[in-house]
């Protein structure tokens, strides 16, 4: 690493000597140590001290340890609350920061700091301390040395203090993360051919489908199952034959980011073939930070989550995109969307995010992308950890989340990223297990995929996938949840590669994931043709299809949509599955995890018997 030598900080704005008395009287509490430059980044210089800082210390929210409590007192079958959800109001009064955390911050900036009180602004959710100070004044306050990186040659710049930063112990308690310091992200990767050539930036989307093969249309009537799934298959695989009678009284939706954008004529061009009655309908987009549908990028992914989601559904049930613009934090744009006191969290630019809890709602979202890792490290959890939280708030308010579970087996994405000797590596020949975000998110139901084993039919049991390994395993972040530790001791304790070491993967986290659905090979029409493609990021919209069928029924009958279903999910008897026993989902060296009787970290559950399934939740209040 380039040294440069200490600065000799003269500040006119700010009393050194009042910072330094602050500093004997308050111990220091030092945040996210780095012992090298963060992955995907080199150390370009030292910043201009006079370059001004947008800094934001995001401070703790109040009752976060309550957040389960509260999730499982609507969500619990058991509970005579179930399905009482929260109002956005009673969510963010009662998550807000308390009084004590924005008084010390402030008095901390203004009383031991001597800053101006007018440049100390708190935002109107009172969970943001900001304010613009130099390069110079920040290092000063944060005991930080603040640095110029950069993304390869002429690639993209980014400010941040990798060294770390530190707080008094006093203040420190009453703050999440301050930005920008350690979380620098990483670069863009460049996609080709319909999948992710490596990985992407830390906090950026990456989607599927991983594979894509042109096909004739001509052909695919001479196609089973095992080589061309459309959605008769899916309807038969699942027993899945369902008409929405709700109206617009449900809502259902699939998140959308950057250039993934899909294409009308190609819509129009499936329907014709599966399912005519959908014919010039389209989905309702809604815009996130300038999200757009013109011009068109379509690189497959949103094609595919609509015309199954769509097609699943049929045109008595309105689907909406949430088209997300290109922002370096694209899940705290969907976020913030929904809520506005997520906006200031971890922002992106100067401007910060615009569009702040100004969007509709819906009942199920469907997400086939991830965002960051899941490991431990002081740029990224603290950044994982918030949004899983902010998925279990919104969660409150009734909304399900689902998510692909990767398709990378036991590493991170589909480079395969694993844990060598505390760094991520791609496709190394040994290594610690990684998991990714939002799917190992306990408030997110993650979805694996499964295949029709070659020459059988929708009426024989599925396996894993074959033609890449489904993601799935064990948070480094999240610990076990109660409502999955029978299950999951069960197979930690019977199934699992007893080779296997702590070092290798987290027994001890939450497990993932809960479900599966066929993920290989779907049939979309996409660019003016038909192709097979697949991952879990097809998994996902079909499941998010059922439980949207599933709020229908119960709306029908004067019930509540479902909202968190994980709970639910792990407590039905097993009949309401299809149990999937074949198959692993290898990397890192290894051969992964193996499918088993009963829960396990490639399946999950297992497939949805769709009736079963949908009788178990009608019967719940």
């Amino acid at each position: 690493m380039v040294a440069f030598p200490k600065l000799i900080l003269c500040l006119a704005t700010l009393a050194v000597s009042v910072a330094s008395t602050s500093l004997r009287t308050s111990p220091r509490v030092t945040r996210g140590f780095r012992r090298s430059v963060a992955r995907g980044w080199s150390l370009h210089r030292r910043a201009d001290p006079d370059t001004v800082l947008p800094l934001k210390f995001t401070l703790v929210q109040s009752n976060l340890e309550n957040l389960d409590s509260y999730l499982l007192d609507i969500a619990d079958p058991h509970s005579p609350n179930y399905g009482n959800h929260w109002s956005y109001a009673k969510v963010a009064e009662t998550f807000r920061p308390s009084k004590e955390s924005v008084d010390t911050v402030h008095s901390w900036l203004v009383d031991d700091l001597g800053i101006d009180s007018h440049k100390v602004q708190i935002n109107g959710n009172g969970d943001t301390v900001q304010l613009n100070i130099t390069v110079a004044e920040a290092e000063n306050i944060l005991g930080a040395e603040y640095y110029i990186y950069r993304a390869g040659e002429g690639g993209d710049e980014r400010i941040g203090c990798h060294e770390g930063y530190s707080l008094p112990e006093h203040v420190s308690k009453h703050v999440d993360f301050v930005w920008p310091t350690i979380h620098l992200g990483r670069p863009s990767l460049n996609r080709r051919d319909g999948f992710v050539s490596s990985t992407p930036g830390a906090g950026q989307a990456a989607p599927g489908p991983r594979i894509k093969k042109a096909v004739e249309k001509s052909k695919l009537p001479l196609l089973g199952c095992d080589e061309a799934v459309t959605l008769d298959c899916l309807r038969d695989l699942y027993n899945f034959h369902y008409t929405p009678v709700s109206g617009k009284k449900n809502s259902v939706a699939v998140a959308e980011f950057e250039e993934e954008i899909f294409q009308q004529s190609d819509l129009n061009l499936f329907f014709e073939t599966y399912e005519p009655s959908l014919v010039d309908f389209e989905p309702k987009v809604v815009s996130i930070e300038n999200g757009t549908v013109a011009p068109p990028g379509d690189f497959g992914e949103a094609t595919l989550d609509i015309e199954l989601v769509m097609g699943l559904l049929g045109p008595k049930q309105n689907v909406t995109v949430y088209q997300v613009g290109d922002v370096e934090q694209p899940i705290d744009a969907l976020l913030a969307a929904f809520d506005a006191s997520y906006c200031n969290i971890d922002p992106v630019n100067e401007q910060g995010l615009t569009d702040c809890g100004n969007k509709p709602r819906s009942n199920v979202v469907s997400i086939s992308y991830h965002f960051e890792p899941d490991f431990i490290d002081p740029g990224i959890t603290p950044i994982v950890q918030r949004g899983c939280r902010e998925f279990g708030k919104l969660s409150l308010t009734g909304i399900t989340w689902v998510a692909s579970s990767g398709d990378g087996g036991v590493a991170y994405s589909q480079a395969e990223e694993c844990l060598v000797d505390g760094e991520l590596e791609f496709f190394p020949d040994e290594g610690s297990f990684v998991g990714q975000f939002p799917a190992s998110c306990p408030y997110v139901t993650a979805v694996g995929a499964t295949s029709v084993a070659p020459g059988k039919s929708a009426n024989d049991p599925e396996i894993a996938t074959t033609a890449f390994p489904s993601g799935g395993g064990f948070s480094n972040n999240f610990p076990l949840p109660k409502w999955q530790e029978v299950v999951v001791k069960n197979y930690v304790e019977n199934f699992a590669n007893k080779s296997y070491g702590p070092d290798i993967y987290n027994r001890s986290g939450r497990a993932y994931p809960d479900v599966s659905t066929n993920g290989f090979p779907t049939v979309i029409a996409e660019g003016g043709g038909f192709v097979l493609t697949g991952g879990t990021s097809a998994s996902a919209p079909i499941f998010a299809s059922f439980v949207a069928a599933i709020n229908d029924a119960r709306l029908a009958r004067g019930k509540r949509p479902v909202g968190w279903i994980n709970p639910a999910l792990y407590s039905f008897s097993s009949h309401v599955y299809n149990d999937v026993t074949n198959g692993t989902n290898p990397g890192c060296g290894t051969d992964g995890f193996s499918a088993a009787p009963g829960w396990d970290p490639i399946t999950g559950l297992g497939t949805p018997n769709f009736p079963k399934l949908l009788q178990a939740f009608l019967e719940l209040r």
